[in-house]
C-alpha cells in the first residue's frame, strides 16, 4: 500500500524520529537525497551543470542548503539565493548553511534570467499558512515564467500539501518534488497534480514502528489486482454478467450509447441501453447492445447504470425510484445525482439499499448534493468525498484532478491517472459504464471504484503518449483503448 499522510501526522512522525537520532540528522539526509535526485535528473555532466537553490527561511531551506553543499561536491556550479535572514534561521539550518559556505558555493542576490540546468525550490514547505509574497513571489512567477526543470523539496512552494490547494497565486511549478517521511495528499489532487509534476518519496531512513496507519493511500492496480481472474474456456455471456444503463431521455441519448458501449467493451456479457423518451430500433455502431424502453422495465439480474442522459423530468425521478427499490447492485451519475439531491427521500433509499453502491458524481454534483458550494467542496475534496460516502453509505469516486475514492468506513484512495484529455463530454458517462461492467463481473465495489477509476485515467494517459491527445480525445476513442489496457491487467495477490 503506498499509504499518504496529512500534515499533521507527518509532523508527528517527525518528532518521534527525532527522539532516536542526533540532532541534524533528518536535514543531513534530506539534503542527501534531495542531491541524489537532482544528478539523476541532470541531462549532462556534473561538471557542466549550472544548479539555481533557492533556500527559504525555514527547515525547508536547511534542506536546500544541505543539498547545494552535496552538489557542490560533486562538480556542479551551484548558486543559492538565500530568502532569510541567516541570523534567524532554524539552528540545523544555520549549520547547513556554514556547511555550504564552506564550499564552492556561491551566494547571490539576484537571479540571473538564463537557462539553469535545474532549479531547486527549497522556499517554503508543508507549514506554509499565508499566501507568498513580495520579492519571493516575483522570483517564483519568474521561475515559472522560464519552463525550466524545478526539483521542489518537500512540496513545490505555495501549494497545500493536505488538499492541493493553492495558497495565493505565487505557486512554483515543479516538474519533479521530492518529498520526506511520507507521500501527501496534496500533491496528487487539484492544483497538487499540475504543480508537483513526478512525485519522489524518501522516508528518511525512518524506522516503520513510527508510522501510524493511514486512512487514504494512492491508488494503482495493487489495490484491485485481486479482483482480476483470467477467462476460463468454459464461459459464456452469462458468466460476466448483465448491465443495464438507465438514461435517454428524449435530446439525451448520446450518453446512455456512450455508457452502454463502456460497459460492453469492459467486457459484460449482455448490455441493455434503456431509454426513458424514444427508443431507437438498434445502435448501428454496436448492434450487440440491446435497446429498450424504460416504460414497465424488468431489471432481472443485471447491475443498474442510471443516470446517463436521464434527465430531471417527474417521470425521471419516478424510474429512479423504481430503481432503488430494486435489490440489484447501482451506479448512480449525473441525473441520477441531480435528482437526489432535490429529494431527500431519494437519497435515504440510497443510504438503505442492500446491494453495492457506486456514486460517481463531478464537483458541482457533489456540492448539489451535500448542499454546499462547488469551491467549499474544492477546498477539501477528500472531506466532500468521504461525507458523500458516510451519508449515502455508498463508495464515491468524487471526480476531477486526482479523483477521490471513498468508502463508507472512512477509507479513501487517490487515483493517480488520467490528464486534461478527459475534460469533454461523454468520458464521466464512460466510466459510469465501466463501473458497471466490472460490477457484473465480480468485482467487489471497491476494487472497482478504484479500478475503473486508474483504467479510465491511464487509457487516457496512453492515448496521450501516443499522440491522440489531450486537444480532440473524445469519449469514443478512450472506450476502446480502456479496453486493450483491461486486457493487459495481470491479476495482484495479496
Amino acid at each position: 500500500m503506498h499509504a499518504l499522510y496529512r500534515v499533521n501526522v507527518i509532523r508527528q512522525i517527525e518528532q518521534a524520529a527525532l527522539q532516536q537520532v542526533p540532532a541534524g540528522t533528518l536535514m543531513q539526509r534530506a539534503g542527501l537525497a534531495t542531491a541524489n535526485a537532482a544528478l539523476a535528473l541532470l541531462t549532462v555532466a556534473p561538471s557542466d551543470a549550472s544548479i539555481l537553490v533557492l533556500a527559504g527561511p525555514g527547515n525547508n531551506g536547511g534542506d536546500a542548503l544541505e543539498a547545494a553543499a552535496r552538489l557542490a561536491e560533486a562538480g556542479a556550479s551551484v548558486r543559492v539565493r538565500l530568502c532569510a535572514d541567516p541570523e534567524r534561521l532554524p539552528a540545523d539550518a544555520r549549520l547547513a548553511l556554514l556547511r555550504a559556505r564552506q564550499t564552492s558555493v556561491v551566494f547571490i542576490e539576484d537571479v540571473p534570467l538564463r537557462h539553469w540546468s535545474l532549479v531547486i525550490d527549497g522556499l517554503f514547505g508543508i507549514g506554509l499558512a499565508r499566501a507568498i509574497d513580495g520579492a519571493v513571489a516575483d522570483l517564483i512567477r519568474t521561475i515559472n515564467r522560464l519552463g525550466l526543470a524545478v526539483l521542489a523539496i518537500d512540496v513545490p512552494s505555495g501549494l497545500d500539501a493536505d488538499h492541493g490547494n493553492l495558497v495565493g497565486e505565487a505557486v512554483m511549478r515543479a516538474s519533479h518534488t521530492i518529498t520526506f517521511i511520507g507521500d501527501k495528499p496534496g500533491l496528487h489532487t487539484l492544483a497538487g497534480r499540475e504543480h508537483a509534476g513526478t512525485v519522489l518519496v524518501d522516508t528518511l531512513g525512518i524506522d516503520a514502528a513510527l508510522y501510524p496507519s493511514s486512512a487514504m493511500e494512492l491508488s494503482g492496480p495493487a489495490l484491485f489486482g485481486s479482483a482480476i481472474r483470467a477467462r476460463s474456456h468454459d464461459s459464456h455471456k452469462g458468466s460476466y454478467g448483465d448491465v443495464m444503463v438507465i438514461g435517454g431521455a428524449d435530446g439525451m441519448t448520446g450518453a446512455t450509447i456512450l455508457a452502454a458501449r463502456s460497459a460492453l467493451h469492459a467486457g459484460a456479457g449482455k448490455v441493455h441501453a434503456t431509454f426513458l423518451g424514444a427508443v431507437p430500433a438498434y445502435d448501428a455502431l454496436h448492434p450487440e447492445l440491446m435497446c429498450r424502453s424504460a416504460s414497465g422495465v424488468d431489471f432481472g439480474k443485471a447491475v443498474l447504470v442510471t443516470g446517463p442522459g436521464l434527465g430531471t423530468s417527474a417521470a425521471a425521478a419516478a424510474l429512479l425510484h423504481s430503481v432503488l427499490h430494486s435489490r440489484r447492485p447501482l451506479v448512480l451519475d449525473a441525473d441520477a445525482l441531480n435528482l437526489m439531491a432535490v429529494d431527500p427521500a431519494l437519497q435515504q433509499q440510497v443510504a438503505l439499499h442492500r446491494a453495492s453502491v457506486l456514486l460517481t458524481p463531478h464537483p458541482l454534483e457533489a456540492a448539489r448534493l451535500l448542499g454546499r458550494s462547488v469551491e467549499h467542496v474544492q477546498a477539501n475534496r477528500a472531506a466532500a468525498a468521504a461525507a458523500l460516502a458516510t451519508r449515502l453509505q455508498a463508495v464515491v469516486i468524487l471526480k476531477g484532478s486526482g479523483s477521490i475514492i471513498a468508502r463508507p468506513d472512512g477509507h479513501m484512495a487517490i487515483n493517480p491517472s488520467g490528464n486534461p484529455a478527459l475534460a469533454s463530454g461523454g468520458t464521466g458517462d464512460v466510466l459510469a459504464g465501466l463501473c458497471g461492467a466490472l460490477l457484473a463481473q465480480g468485482w467487489p465495489a471497491w476494487e472497482t471504484a478504484t479500478g475503473a477509476t486508474w483504467l479510465h485515467g491511464h487509457a487516457a494517459d496512453v492515448l496521450v503518449r501516443d499522440g491522440h491527445g489531450p486537444v480532440g480525445l473524445t469519449a469514443s476513442e478512450l472506450t476502446l483503448q480502456i479496453r486493450r489496457e483491461i486486457n493487459h491487467l495481470k491479476p495482484v495477490h495479496a
